[in-house]
């Protein structure tokens, strides 16, 4: 064995998988897991934790898993993080834990994303659970959204005796989990439904088609209820779009609802009551993760798909995995190249979408080489579907129905970083609604802070 080199991971290949909505990623067997866990050097000063936005004990797991002992492995992440298996599948490693590790300086860091992705699947499969309370506090808890911010702030109260309720806007518990993910990179019944089922086990209420805003408020969820304290963990929903003229046409998307009608509602599958639109060739604007995922289902859809983004492959926001399984699976990337309007039949429908090279020039306030266009390079590209991935910002149906709570420019709720207390007493908030999208891993950081802050302001801290 070469402790320099990871041990690989197997994954469908990319012709069959381009045509089914099943995993990409088969993951590791437990063999695989243990030979992969003996690269582990054991660091005394364990970069890896301090990558990690939960602080699981990583160098501990990884030596049960190293052990053989994985019912040990499962309660050490236990500890820390309420979503595991999500966790393995979706967290950008590589930018996180995996590139703090130290065994990465001279050979490829520790497969830490798919040692947690294994351990916390074996424990399912061995129906395996997260510890509970041991006292209960007799004091209630809201959390408004069952995304990952919502149900790690939910878990780690639960933990501590606290009786919590999340109160959830959709038919499906969740959040981004159900409705934003792809199945073929986070598996819904076998994952998601399974993780937020080892959240309730703590002894976490879920309460659906609650809109918050409407149905009932923060206020009299204090008031009338008697929640002493709420979490807001409702994510950044609201689409972005460019204001290029042709927006509106039929055959335009935003992102959030083409994914949210594929995966929460299955319209990829014919049978179901809301079909969405089999586009032939479609244009994904924007290179972030949800793009890729926007891109690769409308691929498994049938249809030849163009990622059209302003800026250089060097610069795509999306994971280097996410890239790779795209192009592995055969999108195109149209790059350097920028949209200015959508083009439309008489009928209204989609029929193109003219674009314009671009070249990057120098860096902008992100640091990144601000795209700048290239004169006389127009084109019309033919498409019959756009799906516009310009990022998201927070719905702002609950800071407008809550009086005292405090929101910036974009309509985020302003809240501290470190504990997520907002400007009204008793409210806490973390994830989109607070910094708006970004990804599950950084929501359940938040989300972990919160309920800290939460049990300090209940406890009298």
């Amino acid at each position: 064995m070469d402790v320099l080199k990871k041990i690989p991971v197997r994954e469908q290949d990319a012709r069959e998988r381009a045509t089914n909505f099943q995993e990409v990623c088969l993951g590791y067997n437990k063999e695989e897991a243990m030979e992969e866990a003996s690269r582990c050097i054991n660091c005394k000063n364990a970069q890896c934790i301090k990558g990690c936005p939960v602080a699981i004990n990583i160098p501990g797991f990884i030596e049960q898993v190293k052990n053989g002992d994985i019912a040990a492995a499962y309660q050490v992440i236990s500890e820390s993080s309420a979503l595991p298996a999500v966790c393995g599948r979706v967290c950008p490693q590589e930018t996180q834990c995996e590139g703090k590790c130290i065994r990465g300086i001279k050979g490829d860091p520790i497969s830490i994303g798919k040692l947690e992705r294994f351990v916390a699947d074996w424990a399912r499969e061995n129906n395996i659970k997260p510890e509970g309370a041991k006292e209960k506090k007799g004091k209630k808890v809201a959390v408004i959204g069952s995304g990952p911010a919502g149900l790690t702030c939910a878990g780690d109260l639960a933990k501590l005796g606290y009786d919590v309720t999340i109160f959830e806007a959709l038919h499906e518990p969740g959040g981004v989990l159900v409705y934003g993910i792809p199945e073929f990179r986070l598996p819904k019944s076998d994952v998601v439904a399974k993780e937020i089922e080892n959240v309730k086990s703590l002894g976490v209420k879920i309460e659906t088609n609650v809109v918050i805003g409407k149905s009932t408020t923060i206020d009299e969820l204090m008031d009338e209820e008697g929640f002493e304290a709420i979490f807001i963990g409702s994510g950044a929903g609201l689409p972005k779009f460019m204001g290029i003229p042709g927006e509106n046409a039929n055959g335009v998307f935003s992102a959030n609802e083409y994914l949210t009608r594929s995966n929460l509602m299955k319209s990829f599958d014919e049978r179901s009551n809301t079909p969405i639109m089999h586009g032939k060739k479609v244009a994904v604007v924007g290179g972030g993760n949800v793009a890729m995922d926007a891109a690769r289902t409308a691929l498994r859809l049938g249809a030849e798909v163009h990622i059209v983004y302003r800026r250089s492959e060097e610069e795509l926001p999306a994971r280097v995995e996410e890239v790779h399984h795209a192009k592995e699976e055969g999108v195109i990337f149209d790059l350097l190249t920028n949209p200015t309007e959508i083009l439309s039949d008489e009928k209204g429908w989609v029929t193109g979408m003219k674009c314009i090279r671009m070249e990057l020039g120098e860096p902008d306030e992100s640091g990144r080489r601000r795209p700048v266009v290239i004169p006389d390079s127009e084109f019309t590209m033919e498409v019959d579907t756009v799906i516009m991935s310009l990022g998201t910002s927070p719905n702002p149906l609950i800071s407008s129905t809550t009086d005292g709570l405090e929101t910036n420019k974009w309509k985020c709720i302003v809240a501290d970083e470190a504990n997520g207390k907002t400007t009204k007493e008793g409210v806490y908030a973390g994830g989109d609604a607070v910094t708006g999208a970004a990804t599950v891993i950084l929501a359940m950081g938040a989300g972990k802070a919160a309920a800290k802050g939460i049990d300090d302001y209940l406890s009298g801290r």
